[in-house]
């Protein structure tokens, strides 16, 4: 009788509860519940509480943002919107254009370099600041060196910037939905997704689309 009461003990729900509940160890519970409150854990992970809208769209937005490790800043939509300016560098770089048309794409592009570590920093993610700087250095060699990814792939990585920007604008609204109540901020980000949308439209409807060539008749 005492075995049994043992191993009722040891498993991971409770029978003996009107409900089931999922009791995690210790080594697992803390870090969840550091991440998205004592509330949403109880709630969605002890309780299984599927229909509690609440803390499913705060753990979303948590893991959107990897914690969001600054208040208002996404981790995420930093880290698309930098791999689409890496993307549109290394273009320009490649067709010789004149710097002048460019050039605040590198600017923007370190500027966000910063604001990553300093998310990242402050998050006291630490490790994860050397892992972001390997990774972008490896993205900017492969996307410079022509063996790597030849110009007409180089071509088709362009143009997926559209899209990558439409996915950085709405990580940063969805983030900011939740995270917190600054209208101004929210209301920035829905311009700037809605603006990404139409430029894609226009990218999908005119997709292959032959540009017409005056002659000398014409």
């Amino acid at each position: 009788m005492d075995l049994n009461r043992e191993e009722k003990n040891s498993l991971p729900f409770s029978p003996t509860s009107s409900t089931q509940q999922m009791h995690l160890p210790g080594l697992i519970r803390d870090p969840a519940v550091a991440i998205i409150g004592e509330k949403c854990y109880e709630s969605l992970i002890e309780n299984m509480n599927i229909n509690d809208i609440k803390c499913i769209k705060y753990t979303i937005s948590k893991g959107l943002g990897l914690g969001i490790s600054a208040q208002g800043l996404s981790l995420v939509s930093y880290l698309i919107e930098t791999c689409s300016y890496f993307i549109n560098l290394s273009y320009n770089l490649r067709q010789n254009n004149p710097f002048s048309t460019y050039g605040e794409i590198m600017f923007i592009s370190l500027q966000n370099i910063i604001i990553l570590l300093l998310i990242l920093y402050y998050g006291k993610q630490h490790g994860l600041m050397v892992t972001v700087l390997l990774g972008f250095t490896g993205l900017l060699y492969c996307l410079s060196d022509e063996s790597i990814i030849p110009n007409v792939l180089m071509s088709t990585l362009y143009a997926t910037t559209i899209p990558l920007s439409l996915a950085s604008g709405a990580a940063r609204v969805f983030t900011t939905m939740t995270e917190l109540d600054d209208p101004l901020m929210l209301y920035g980000g829905y311009l700037s997704t809605t603006l990404n949308g139409i430029l894609l439209l226009q990218v999908i409807l005119y997709w292959g689309n032959k540009v017409y060539q005056p002659t000398k008749l014409d």
